[in-house]
């Protein structure tokens, strides 16, 4: 008898077939002796709309919510049924004896699989292949071990909550906001709150009333100091009064050395890259969105292989991986990484408790290098910034500590403190990795190092002053790291949810800062306040998470959303706001005459038919990747055909026949082929549908 392996996508399948020896290419998929690989093109099979339940649902009316399914039904997705029927043959032949899920190795992987063995019928026993990497190693190895599926029962169960949940209040409440309101008001169990945050940072910085502050420094002996409060230990007071009173205090005066100390500091590098902290930090180094993050990971584990699965809420390693560094160390040992590699690798690697931990790593340990070498020249340039990272943080904790020399001083000038800090690097150790953005201080010469009990003249006194800020605003970066704290989502869920906001039209990028809209404000307004609370989300979330490790019933679970949606509803019907549109144009729709929004989507500008039923759009501007010659800054293209042209805030304009021929003359560019190739791109993503949870079920209301 054979064994049916389902893989997630095509390329794992192929990698799959070809470490198992299956050679004999069939449509959709390969066959050996022993095994069948086949896959799916991510999800086959998704719950079914509100109409394959009733197909008087395919209107949306107020009369007819709460949608409350007794049981949710399965169904194949029209775009996949090729691929999804081929899969079902398969488990169906004769001679496949066991099914081997080899899906994803995490919860959505889990429901990608057995959903299509659900809805295929399949009553074969199961087997699972959990890797954390798809390296020809990683692949042999799992399937010398593979496990008993009933061991991912609860993470099957957990992941089925979590779809069943997001349905009945995201479909419920997205019909009752757009009946009621007759606008296209999406909102769900995670997204809802997400934005709520935001808007809750909106208002902190509306409300911010700025303070100016001020502060004294003076130089003596060629170091800097500065004055600070005895009291509360402040290097700033608000007072302009007292500021201009201790400068007249210490002016003319003598500065008497009270303390002198000089300590060693050891300092460590950062934990290893979860996906989080990831997100976080290429957001905030090349301005990457949640979503271009994970692709890229997605890449460099899937095709690439050389980095383990993205999705992970961990920053440690097993002790079974820990005996894997040497040779993951020695794959990486290429180009610029080679002598840091070669210093790791000529002691011994020692596994440290700092990054490895058995308890806290559960569905997948943090996200390092492969065993897999490295061909850096195949990288995209975003696919190397990454690498980078994730390489540099690996390295890091393999690397000897940073230690250092610290010097603190202070002195009194006619009874005021002032302090002096000044550090001298004695081993640089994992700083050097990082030693452009780390930098280092300058020790104070050894002659220049004041002695306690000394007196010193004083030379220029400066007074300085400054203005408090508001928080910033959100960037994805900083709001994934955000979510993570508050326990908004998971690390799989994070970049679709904010990517569903700007989607949706509820937040806005200005730069790289996020701004909720005029739509977003209002859909808060109108939704109950339950829906807006992180507390509550959250609380769902633990219970997946308990459900997952088999703590805590779905059941238990499902009734209590059922529960709370049949309340929401309720809350929704009664209540009495108003939706106004803010950004109506003049430009009539050629397919309705209604008149045109506007609308500043993720990816640009777009005009969109304010007729739900209508569902005409047209992008009218694009932000592109093409920098400004003048200030640098992301440029847009405006127009269409011959007519387009690239504008910058600054106000620098360019056809785009100019900008061709700029780029050609570089050389070092953009070459004829690699601009129309990136102006293709420019134009697949303003084809992307305006709402991509909704936008079918928009399309077909009836009202």
């Amino acid at each position: 008898m054979k064994k049916l392996v389902i893989a997630e996508k095509p390329s794992v399948g192929r990698d799959i077939a070809r470490v198992l020896g299956c050679k004999q290419q069939g449509k959709k998929y390969i066959e050996g002796n022993e095994y069948i690989v086949t896959w799916g093109l991510g999800h086959l099979v998704t719950l079914a709309d509100p109409e394959g339940y009733d197909k008087k649902l395919k209107t949306w009316r107020m009369e007819d919510l709460p949608m409350m399914p007794e049981r949710f039904k399965l169904v194949v997705i029209p775009q996949t049924r090729g691929q999804f029927q081929a899969v079902k043959s398969l488990i169906e032949r004769k001679d496949v004896g066991e099914i081997i899920i080899a899906t994803d190795a995490g919860r959505e992987g889990e429901l990608v699989a057995r959903w299509i063995l659900a809805k295929a019928g399949n009553k074969k026993p199961l087997k699972r292949l959990w890797i954390s990497s798809v390296t020809d190693k990683a692949i042999r190895e799992g399937f010398a071990h593979l496990k008993n599926a009933k061991e991912y029962e609860n993470l099957y169960h957990a992941a089925t909550a979590r779809a069943e949940s997001d349905w009945l209040v995201g479909m419920n409440a997205t019909r009752a906001l757009t009946c009621k309101y007759n606008a296209q008001l999406s909102c769900g169990r995670v997204q809802t709150p997400t934005l709520a945050m935001i808007a809750a940072r909106e208002e902190e910085i509306r409300h911010f009333t700025p303070k100016p502050y001020y502060g004294l420094q003076l130089i003596g002996k060629g170091i800097t100091f500065t004055w600070k409060d005895k009291k509360s230990g402040s290097a700033a007071t608000f007072s302009r009064e007292k500021n201009e009173e201790v400068y007249k205090k210490i002016l003319g005066k003598t500065a008497e050395v009270t303390e002198v100390k000089k300590t060693k500091k050891t300092s460590q590098p950062e934990g290893l890259y979860d996906l989080t902290d990831l997100s976080r930090d290429a957001n905030q180094r090349f301005g990457f969105s949640a979503k271009q993050t994970l692709n890229i990971m997605q890449s460099l584990y899937e095709h690439h292989k050389v980095l383990t699965y993205p999705r992970t809420d961990s920053r440690y390693l097993t002790t079974d991986v820990a005996e894997t560094l040497r040779e993951r160390v020695e794959a990486i040992a290429v180009g610029p990484y080679r002598s840091f590699t070669n210093t790791v690798l000529k002691g011994k690697i020692t596994p440290k408790k700092s990054f490895v931990n058995n308890q806290k790593v559960s569905d997948h340990h943090a996200i390092i290098p492969t065993e897999q070498y490295a061909s850096l020249t195949s990288f995209s340039s975003d696919e190397r910034k990454i690498y980078d990272m994730v390489v540099a943080r690996f390295l890091a904790v393999l690397s000897e500590p940073a230690i250092s020399e610290q010097l603190s001083v202070k002195a009194s000038v006619n009874g005021e403190l002032f302090r002096a800090k000044a550090e001298n690097i004695k081993q640089i150790g994992w700083r050097e990795l990082y030693e452009e953005e780390t930098g280092s201080k300058d020790m104070i010469k050894a002659g220049n190092i004041p002695v306690k009990g000394k007196e010193y003249s004083v030379g220029t006194i400066s007074m300085t002053e400054g203005t408090t800020n508001p928080p910033g605003r959100y960037t994805e970066g900083t709001l994934i790291d955000q979510m993570d704290k508050k326990g908004l989502g998971t690390v799989a869920t994070r970049a679709d949810i904010i990517d569903k906001l700007f989607n949706s039209y509820l937040l806005e990028k200005k730069g790289n800062e996020i701004h909720i809209t005029s739509k977003g404000k209002q859909l808060l307004e109108l939704v109950p306040e339950d829906l807006k609370k992180a507390e509550l989300t959250a609380d769902w979330e633990k219970k997946l998470t308990a459900i997952s490790k088999g703590k805590q019933n779905d059941q238990k679970f499902m009734r209590e959303i059922s529960d709370y949606t049949q309340a929401l509803i309720k809350d929704i019907k009664t209540s009495d706001g108003k939706f106004r549109h803010d950004n109506v144009t003049r430009h009539r729709c050629p397919e309705c005459g209604k008149f045109l929004l506007e609308v500043n989507g993720k990816h640009g500008k777009r005009l969109v038919c304010q007729d739900r039923t209508c569902g005409y759009k047209k992008t009218i501007s694009r932000i592109t990747n093409a920098r400004c010659p003048v200030c640098h800054k992301k440029m847009e293209m405006v127009g269409e055909g011959e007519g387009q042209k690239f504008v910058c805030v600054c106000g620098y304009k360019e056809k785009l026949s100019a900008f061709k021929q700029r780029k050609e003359k570089q050389g070092s560019g953009m070459s004829k082929k690699e601009v129309n190739r990136y102006l293709k791109k420019q134009q697949k993503e303003a084809e992307q549908p305006i709402n991509n949870a909704f936008a079918e079920a928009f399309a077909k209301i009836k009202l």
